[in-house]
Protein backbone atom coordinates (compact mmCIF):
# COMPACT_ATOMS: atom_id res chain seq x y z
CA UNK A 1 0.00 0.00 0.00
CA UNK A 2 1.34 3.15 -1.01
CA UNK A 3 -0.06 6.52 0.26
CA UNK A 4 0.95 10.11 -1.18
CA UNK A 5 0.91 12.94 0.75
CA UNK A 6 1.78 16.59 -1.32
CA UNK A 7 2.14 19.86 0.61
CA UNK A 8 1.01 22.66 -2.00
CA UNK A 9 2.42 25.56 -0.04
CA UNK A 10 5.62 23.48 -0.18
CA UNK A 11 5.07 22.08 -3.82
CA UNK A 12 6.89 19.03 -2.66
CA UNK A 13 5.41 15.59 -2.26
CA UNK A 14 5.96 12.65 0.12
CA UNK A 15 5.12 8.54 -0.28
CA UNK A 16 4.88 6.15 2.65
CA UNK A 17 5.01 2.34 1.79
CA UNK A 18 2.55 0.23 4.18
CA UNK A 19 3.54 -3.54 4.56
CA UNK A 20 0.89 -5.79 5.67
CA UNK A 21 2.52 -6.44 8.72
CA UNK A 22 2.51 -2.45 9.59
CA UNK A 23 -1.30 -2.29 8.48
CA UNK A 24 -1.78 -4.87 10.69
CA UNK A 25 0.41 -3.37 13.96
CA UNK A 26 -1.75 -0.14 12.90
CA UNK A 27 -4.84 -1.28 12.72
CA UNK A 28 -3.78 -2.76 16.78
CA UNK A 29 -2.51 0.52 17.51
CA UNK A 30 -5.84 2.11 16.92
CA UNK A 31 -8.03 -0.34 18.25
CA UNK A 32 -6.26 0.20 21.51
CA UNK A 33 -6.16 4.08 21.88
CA UNK A 34 -10.27 3.98 20.67
CA UNK A 35 -10.56 1.53 23.58
CA UNK A 36 -9.13 3.67 25.83
CA UNK A 37 -10.97 6.54 24.99
CA UNK A 38 -13.94 4.66 25.23
CA UNK A 39 -13.05 3.09 28.89
CA UNK A 40 -12.21 6.31 29.95
CA UNK A 41 -15.65 8.08 29.04
CA UNK A 42 -17.13 5.47 30.18
CA UNK A 43 -15.81 5.38 33.50
CA UNK A 44 -15.95 8.91 34.16
CA UNK A 45 -19.46 8.83 33.10
CA UNK A 46 -20.37 6.00 34.78
CA UNK A 47 -18.59 7.69 38.35
CA UNK A 48 -20.52 11.31 37.28
CA UNK A 49 -24.00 9.93 37.17
CA UNK A 50 -23.64 7.62 40.35
CA UNK A 51 -22.11 11.15 42.17
CA UNK A 52 -24.80 12.92 41.04
CA UNK A 53 -28.18 10.11 40.63
CA UNK A 54 -28.88 10.40 37.26
CA UNK A 55 -31.93 8.51 36.68
CA UNK A 56 -30.77 5.47 34.38
CA UNK A 57 -27.12 5.69 35.43
CA UNK A 58 -28.10 5.42 39.29
CA UNK A 59 -30.12 2.02 38.55
CA UNK A 60 -27.30 0.75 37.23
CA UNK A 61 -24.89 1.30 39.73
CA UNK A 62 -27.80 0.09 42.63
CA UNK A 63 -28.04 -2.96 40.94
CA UNK A 64 -24.35 -3.66 40.44
CA UNK A 65 -23.60 -3.04 44.31
CA UNK A 66 -27.02 -5.24 44.97
CA UNK A 67 -25.84 -8.04 43.08
CA UNK A 68 -22.00 -7.36 44.47
CA UNK A 69 -23.76 -7.50 48.04
CA UNK A 70 -25.90 -9.93 47.46
CA UNK A 71 -22.99 -12.78 46.43
CA UNK A 72 -21.03 -11.41 49.07
CA UNK A 73 -23.40 -12.53 51.35
CA UNK A 74 -23.91 -15.65 50.09
CA UNK A 75 -20.24 -16.23 50.24
CA UNK A 76 -19.77 -15.15 53.85
CA UNK A 77 -23.12 -17.40 54.92
CA UNK A 78 -21.54 -20.35 53.26
CA UNK A 79 -18.64 -20.00 55.37
CA UNK A 80 -20.18 -19.34 58.37
CA UNK A 81 -22.16 -22.19 58.17
CA UNK A 82 -19.54 -24.35 57.28
CA UNK A 83 -17.87 -23.09 60.36
CA UNK A 84 -20.62 -23.08 62.79
CA UNK A 85 -20.33 -27.54 61.74
CA UNK A 86 -17.01 -27.08 63.01
CA UNK A 87 -18.25 -25.44 65.88
CA UNK A 88 -20.24 -28.03 66.92
CA UNK A 89 -17.81 -30.85 66.03
CA UNK A 90 -15.36 -29.01 68.41
CA UNK A 91 -17.95 -28.65 70.87
CA UNK A 92 -19.21 -32.58 70.72
CA UNK A 93 -15.42 -33.47 70.97
CA UNK A 94 -15.25 -31.05 74.42
CA UNK A 95 -17.90 -33.24 75.96
CA UNK A 96 -15.64 -36.62 75.11
CA UNK A 97 -12.88 -34.33 76.59
CA UNK A 98 -14.66 -34.05 79.56
CA UNK A 99 -15.99 -37.74 80.33
CA UNK A 100 -12.23 -38.59 79.54
CA UNK A 101 -10.98 -36.56 81.86
CA UNK A 102 -13.30 -37.48 84.84
CA UNK A 103 -11.99 -41.19 84.26
CA UNK A 104 -8.20 -39.88 83.78
CA UNK A 105 -9.81 -37.99 87.80
CA UNK A 106 -10.15 -41.11 89.36
CA UNK A 107 -6.72 -42.59 88.45
CA UNK A 108 -5.03 -39.72 89.77
CA UNK A 109 -6.73 -39.70 93.01
CA UNK A 110 -9.00 -36.92 92.32
CA UNK A 111 -12.71 -36.37 92.99
CA UNK A 112 -14.34 -34.66 89.64
CA UNK A 113 -16.09 -32.68 91.70
CA UNK A 114 -13.37 -31.01 92.74
CA UNK A 115 -12.77 -29.45 88.98
CA UNK A 116 -14.96 -26.80 87.47
CA UNK A 117 -17.28 -27.85 84.57
CA UNK A 118 -19.36 -26.27 82.14
CA UNK A 119 -22.93 -25.80 82.80
CA UNK A 120 -24.77 -28.28 81.62
CA UNK A 121 -27.67 -27.37 78.46
CA UNK A 122 -30.82 -28.60 77.24
CA UNK A 123 -34.41 -28.26 76.39
CA UNK A 124 -36.61 -28.47 73.76
CA UNK A 125 -36.05 -27.43 69.79
CA UNK A 126 -38.21 -24.48 69.45
CA UNK A 127 -36.53 -23.24 66.32
CA UNK A 128 -33.34 -22.66 64.75
CA UNK A 129 -31.72 -19.98 62.86
CA UNK A 130 -28.05 -19.13 61.39
CA UNK A 131 -25.48 -17.68 63.04
CA UNK A 132 -24.62 -14.41 63.44
CA UNK A 133 -20.80 -13.45 63.14
CA UNK A 134 -21.18 -11.87 66.53
CA UNK A 135 -22.77 -15.20 67.98
CA UNK A 136 -20.00 -17.47 66.19
CA UNK A 137 -17.06 -15.52 67.84
CA UNK A 138 -18.51 -15.65 71.35
CA UNK A 139 -18.96 -19.25 70.96
CA UNK A 140 -15.34 -20.17 69.58
CA UNK A 141 -14.03 -17.55 72.81
CA UNK A 142 -16.10 -20.02 75.03
CA UNK A 143 -14.26 -23.12 73.24
CA UNK A 144 -11.02 -21.32 73.70
CA UNK A 145 -11.71 -20.62 77.22
CA UNK A 146 -12.72 -24.47 77.98
CA UNK A 147 -10.04 -25.50 75.87
CA UNK A 148 -7.72 -23.57 78.03
CA UNK A 149 -8.77 -25.35 81.25
CA UNK A 150 -8.81 -28.62 79.72
CA UNK A 151 -4.75 -28.13 79.12
CA UNK A 152 -4.54 -26.86 82.43
CA UNK A 153 -6.36 -29.58 83.72
CA UNK A 154 -4.38 -31.91 81.52
CA UNK A 155 -1.38 -30.68 83.33
CA UNK A 156 -1.83 -31.21 86.52
CA UNK A 157 -3.53 -34.91 85.77
CA UNK A 158 0.16 -35.67 84.38
CA UNK A 159 1.83 -34.38 87.12
CA UNK A 160 -0.33 -36.24 89.70
CA UNK A 161 0.32 -39.53 87.35
CA UNK A 162 3.97 -38.73 87.19
CA UNK A 163 4.19 -38.40 90.81
CA UNK A 164 2.38 -41.66 91.38
CA UNK A 165 4.17 -43.47 89.35
CA UNK A 166 7.59 -42.27 90.82
CA UNK A 167 6.05 -43.15 94.00
CA UNK A 168 5.69 -46.48 93.46
CA UNK A 169 9.05 -46.74 92.08
CA UNK A 170 10.51 -45.57 95.73
CA UNK A 171 8.42 -48.51 97.27
CA UNK A 172 10.16 -51.56 97.62
CA UNK A 173 8.31 -54.02 96.36
CA UNK A 174 10.64 -55.95 93.91
CA UNK A 175 12.39 -59.32 94.86
CA UNK A 176 16.03 -58.08 96.32
CA UNK A 177 17.27 -62.00 95.14
CA UNK A 178 15.38 -63.21 91.54
CA UNK A 179 13.60 -66.43 92.07
CA UNK A 180 14.40 -67.07 95.75
CA UNK A 181 11.66 -67.25 98.40
CA UNK A 182 12.24 -65.69 102.06
CA UNK A 183 13.26 -68.24 104.70
CA UNK A 184 13.49 -66.97 108.20
CA UNK A 185 10.55 -64.78 108.59
CA UNK A 186 10.11 -61.28 110.39
CA UNK A 187 9.41 -61.88 113.67
CA UNK A 188 10.31 -63.51 117.50
CA UNK A 189 12.31 -66.56 116.78
CA UNK A 190 14.92 -68.75 118.26
CA UNK A 191 18.48 -67.10 117.58
CA UNK A 192 20.28 -69.74 115.56
CA UNK A 193 23.85 -68.63 116.94
CA UNK A 194 22.77 -67.95 120.83
CA UNK A 195 19.53 -70.55 121.22
CA UNK A 196 17.06 -67.67 123.01
CA UNK A 197 14.29 -65.92 121.94
CA UNK A 198 15.07 -63.08 119.85
CA UNK A 199 13.48 -60.32 117.41
CA UNK A 200 14.55 -60.92 113.83
CA UNK A 201 14.06 -57.50 112.19
CA UNK A 202 14.10 -58.74 108.17
CA UNK A 203 13.73 -61.66 106.15
CA UNK A 204 16.56 -64.05 105.17
CA UNK A 205 16.98 -64.82 101.06
CA UNK A 206 19.09 -68.42 101.22
CA UNK A 207 21.14 -68.12 97.81
CA UNK A 208 24.54 -69.37 96.86
CA UNK A 209 27.40 -67.07 97.32
CA UNK A 210 27.90 -64.08 94.47
CA UNK A 211 24.24 -64.34 93.75
CA UNK A 212 22.77 -61.36 92.33
CA UNK A 213 21.25 -58.96 95.59
CA UNK A 214 18.90 -56.02 93.96
CA UNK A 215 17.30 -53.20 94.82
CA UNK A 216 14.05 -53.38 95.69
CA UNK A 217 13.33 -50.10 94.81
CA UNK A 218 14.87 -46.73 93.50
CA UNK A 219 16.82 -44.70 96.09
CA UNK A 220 20.42 -42.95 97.46
CA UNK A 221 22.55 -45.50 98.93
CA UNK A 222 23.13 -43.84 102.33
CA UNK A 223 25.31 -46.00 103.81
CA UNK A 224 27.96 -49.41 102.42
CA UNK A 225 30.28 -50.32 105.05
CA UNK A 226 31.38 -53.03 107.02
CA UNK A 227 29.34 -53.51 110.29
CA UNK A 228 30.30 -56.36 113.05
CA UNK A 229 26.83 -57.87 112.73
CA UNK A 230 25.58 -57.44 109.26
CA UNK A 231 29.36 -58.01 107.30
CA UNK A 232 29.29 -55.94 104.23
CA UNK A 233 26.72 -54.35 104.49
CA UNK A 234 24.26 -51.37 102.02
CA UNK A 235 20.98 -49.29 103.19
CA UNK A 236 19.18 -47.13 100.53
CA UNK A 237 17.30 -44.11 101.14
CA UNK A 238 13.73 -43.95 99.15
CA UNK A 239 12.58 -40.92 100.39
CA UNK A 240 9.70 -40.10 103.14
CA UNK A 241 11.69 -42.09 105.63
CA UNK A 242 11.74 -45.34 104.12
CA UNK A 243 15.00 -47.33 103.97
CA UNK A 244 15.78 -50.73 103.17
CA UNK A 245 18.88 -52.23 104.13
CA UNK A 246 21.17 -55.32 103.09
CA UNK A 247 23.20 -57.28 104.75
CA UNK A 248 26.05 -60.18 104.85
CA UNK A 249 27.21 -59.40 101.14
CA UNK A 250 30.34 -60.74 99.57
CA UNK A 251 30.30 -57.77 97.52
CA UNK A 252 29.03 -54.48 97.66
CA UNK A 253 29.11 -53.02 94.09
CA UNK A 254 27.73 -49.64 94.63
CA UNK A 255 29.08 -46.20 97.02
CA UNK A 256 27.63 -44.13 99.52
CA UNK A 257 25.95 -41.02 97.35
CA UNK A 258 25.18 -42.96 94.28
CA UNK A 259 21.44 -43.16 92.49
CA UNK A 260 20.19 -46.85 92.91
CA UNK A 261 17.26 -48.14 90.27
CA UNK A 262 14.81 -50.35 91.28
CA UNK A 263 16.14 -53.88 90.26
CA UNK A 264 19.57 -52.68 89.94
CA UNK A 265 22.66 -55.23 90.88
CA UNK A 266 23.68 -53.65 94.08
CA UNK A 267 26.09 -56.29 95.76
CA UNK A 268 26.29 -60.23 95.57
CA UNK A 269 25.08 -62.44 97.95
CA UNK A 270 27.58 -63.85 100.63
CA UNK A 271 28.08 -65.00 104.63
CA UNK A 272 30.05 -61.74 106.29
CA UNK A 273 29.17 -60.74 109.42
CA UNK A 274 27.12 -62.88 112.07
CA UNK A 275 25.87 -65.57 109.86
CA UNK A 276 25.61 -68.75 109.46
CA UNK A 277 25.79 -69.44 106.10
CA UNK A 278 25.73 -67.65 102.60
CA UNK A 279 21.99 -65.58 102.51
CA UNK A 280 20.72 -62.19 102.19
CA UNK A 281 19.50 -60.23 105.35
CA UNK A 282 16.63 -58.01 104.07
CA UNK A 283 15.33 -55.15 105.97
CA UNK A 284 12.57 -52.37 105.70
CA UNK A 285 12.71 -49.36 108.01
CA UNK A 286 10.16 -46.80 108.33
CA UNK A 287 10.36 -43.71 110.47
CA UNK A 288 13.50 -45.88 111.77
CA UNK A 289 10.97 -48.48 112.72
CA UNK A 290 11.64 -52.22 111.50
CA UNK A 291 8.67 -53.44 109.36
CA UNK A 292 7.94 -56.78 108.19
CA UNK A 293 9.71 -56.62 104.34
CA UNK A 294 6.78 -59.43 103.34
CA UNK A 295 4.28 -57.03 103.29
CA UNK A 296 6.03 -54.67 101.23
CA UNK A 297 7.16 -57.60 99.01
CA UNK A 298 3.61 -59.31 98.49
CA UNK A 299 1.94 -55.83 97.85
CA UNK A 300 4.49 -56.00 94.38
CA UNK A 301 3.43 -59.97 93.34
CA UNK A 302 7.33 -60.53 93.55
CA UNK A 303 8.25 -63.05 96.43
CA UNK A 304 5.51 -65.41 97.35
CA UNK A 305 5.17 -65.33 100.99
CA UNK A 306 7.32 -67.22 103.22
CA UNK A 307 5.76 -69.47 106.02
CA UNK A 308 4.21 -67.82 109.02
CA UNK A 309 5.73 -67.01 111.97
CA UNK A 310 4.84 -65.46 115.52
CA UNK A 311 3.94 -62.10 115.55
CA UNK A 312 6.13 -59.18 116.50
CA UNK A 313 4.91 -58.17 120.20
CA UNK A 314 7.29 -54.85 119.65
CA UNK A 315 9.11 -52.73 117.74
CA UNK A 316 11.96 -50.88 118.73
CA UNK A 317 12.85 -47.56 116.83
CA UNK A 318 16.06 -47.45 114.76
CA UNK A 319 19.05 -46.24 116.53
CA UNK A 320 22.02 -47.29 114.63
CA UNK A 321 23.06 -50.34 113.12
CA UNK A 322 25.26 -51.61 116.40
CA UNK A 323 22.84 -50.70 118.09
CA UNK A 324 19.51 -52.69 116.21
CA UNK A 325 21.29 -55.30 114.96
CA UNK A 326 23.59 -57.38 117.05
CA UNK A 327 21.17 -59.56 117.92
CA UNK A 328 18.96 -60.44 114.98
CA UNK A 329 20.70 -60.10 111.39
CA UNK A 330 22.35 -63.59 111.66
CA UNK A 331 21.07 -66.87 110.75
Amino acid sequence: MHLIITDARLARSRAIHLSGSRLVLAGLGLSLCLMLVAATLYHWVFLKGAREGWPIVGSLVRLVVKDEFAERDRFMRANLDAMARRVGEMQARMVQLESLGDRVLGLAGMAPSDIQKTDARGGVLVGARDLSMEELQATLDELERLTSQRVDLMTVLESRLFDQHIRKKMIPTHAPVTGRAPGSAFGWRVDPITGQSALHTGLDFQADTGTAILAAAGGVVVTQEFHPAYGNMIEVDHGNQLVTRYAHASRTLVKQGDIVKRGQKIAEVGTTGRSTGPHLHFEVLVQGVFQDPQKFLSAGGTVPSSAPGPQVASIQPRASPAQTAAPTAGR
